[in-house]
């Protein structure tokens, strides 16, 4: 007996389309591999448009580069996952999955304008945040002696209107 049902509820989902989660070694050379699957992936979603395509593989490549530079996941033997599902009637979500690290991704929002010119990390996420309708962390574990156990990454971006994402108002947060 199942707990959880196999199938995505019939109003987030087209018929027919699920995605088997990837898995990565934690190589940042693995990058063009995310970016290239991930569009493999999409390619099964009939008439997406080429923008939100571009957009949800430079995130995902963005996240993947976090997660292989801040995480056990770039580590001898560190892997990444990355799963792509429907999270609601028109949004569609990426996550990535890292072998876990001390402390969840955020956004480096004080920062001056010199500090930005020289920063050498923190604008993978800025992107992340200007381009998805959403995004946010949670911890794989969710119990406080498990912290550091893996962390997901996600990024929810709109299947309708491309050019409205702007308009959609940002959700960032963990969960």
């Amino acid at each position: 007996m199942a707990i959880m049902p196999h199938t995505t509820p019939a109003s987030y989902a087209l018929p027919g389309i699920r995605w088997a989660p990837r898995l990565y070694p934690g190589e940042a050379a693995e990058a063009a591999r995310v970016r290239s699957e991930l569009r493999t992936d999409l390619a099964r979603l009939p008439g997406l448009p080429a923008e939100l395509v571009d957009a949800m593989a430079l995130c995902a490549s963005e996240a993947f580069a976090n997660a292989t530079a801040h995480t056990r996941s770039g580590e001898q033997g560190g892997r990444v996952v990355r799963a792509l599902s429907f999270r609601g009637p028109g949004r569609l979500r990426f996550t990535l999955i890292d072998d876990g690290a001390a402390t969840a991704p955020r956004v480096p929002h004080q920062r001056t304008d010199e500090e930005w010119d020289g920063a050498e990390d923190g604008r993978g996420l800025l992107l992340i945040d200007s381009l998805a309708a959403a995004w946010g962390t949670f911890a794989v574990v969710p119990f406080p002696f498990c912290a550091g156990l893996g962390t997901a990454v996600w990024a929810e971006f709109p299947l309708s209107s491309v050019g409205d994402r702007c308009g959609l108002g940002r959700s960032v947060h963990t969960g």
